[in-house]
């Protein structure tokens, strides 16, 4: 099969990254359309798995975790039955990320439902080896879900938000003003000093501003829920191997000692899959054979 060439793979690849719609990648490196939507989903899948297999066995001292909403197709509240069943609607993003490395521990796309928060805290649980203090927003899914993973041995304090009435006059969108925050200590003896969601809600600016299905108020979401996986596999991935911090001056996986330099476009394609190189020799004999000729 023609498969594209590393350098053209590279061009692909960082215009994504830099939050180009799939037509504005074809119009800009020439790939075919289906060409580049079959890579997303080869480096999303190669992405999700290193950054499964390798981001384990981290001392974090203070997690933060968060949800950030988007949707595939349309929003929930304009999705027909049947277009519920491929999986257009609501989609939340959970991210779980260390303050002082600013790495993005644990990642999930999905629902925003008991199941799916006990499902990521479990992963974060799983990845971290050190007693750690947890802040969360509000959301009551959390209570439970931090409790199965963690169990006791925790320090896990939610910091809810109070915004003001949006202004009747408000026409389009636009998000309230915060006018004040409630804290709420859940388990163990958590530092008031780092109770906080802040990096984590940057982190949240970050995909917006550099993912282009995250975009308010454009066409370019996701039309499948696959490919939104994906994206947000690879934008990990660039972020914590890839992105030089702008504060740490280095890579978060850097500072967390998962590598001991910044990746390259090059290195992201190593991970890719080989391609088959079939014999097409042995495969004519054997339809021949199974033909009885």
């Amino acid at each position: 099969m023609n498969r594209l060439d590393p350098p053209t793979q590279a061009r692909v690849i960082n215009c994504l990254i830099e939050g180009c719609s799939i037509r504005a990648t074809v119009r800009m490196t020439g790939a075919a359309k289906n060409t580049v939507v079959k890579l997303l989903a080869d480096i999303g899948c190669a992405c999700a798995a290193y950054h499964n297999r390798t981001v384990r066995g981290l001392k974090v001292r203070r997690l933060q975790a968060d949800e950030i909403w988007c949707f595939v197709g349309a929003k929930a509240k304009n999705v027909s039955a049947e277009k519920k069943q491929e999986g257009w609607g609501d989609i939340w993003t959970w991210v779980g990320i260390d303050a002082d490395t600013k790495l993005v521990v644990s990642y999930l796309v999905g629902g925003r439902d008991g199941g799916w928060a006990k499902e990521f805290m479990e992963d974060c649980a799983s990845r971290i080896k050190n007693r750690v203090q947890i802040t969360t927003d509000g959301h009551r899914m959390y209570l439970d879900a931090v409790e199965t993973a963690f169990g006791a041995d925790i320090d896990y304090a939610m910091l809810q938000k109070i915004y003001g009435a949006v202004a009747e006059t408000e026409t389009r969108y636009s998000p309230a003003k915060c006018i004040g925050c409630d804290l709420k200590v859940v388990s163990g003896n958590p530092d008031p000093k780092h109770v906080s969601t802040s990096f984590v809600e940057r982190q949240n600016l970050t995909m917006r501003m550099q993912m282009r299905r995250f975009t308010r108020l454009t066409n370019g979401f996701s039309k499948k829920a696959d490919n939104h996986r994906h994206m947000v596999a690879l934008h990990y991935m660039y972020y914590n191997f890839c992105s030089v911090h702008q504060t740490l001056r280095c890579t978060p996986a850097m500072e967390a000692g998962l590598t001991d330099h910044v990746w390259g476009l090059e290195e992201l394609i190593v991970l890719l899959p080989k391609p088959v190189v079939r014999n097409s020799t042995k495969e004519a004999d054997l339809v021949k054979k199974a033909l009885g000729a």
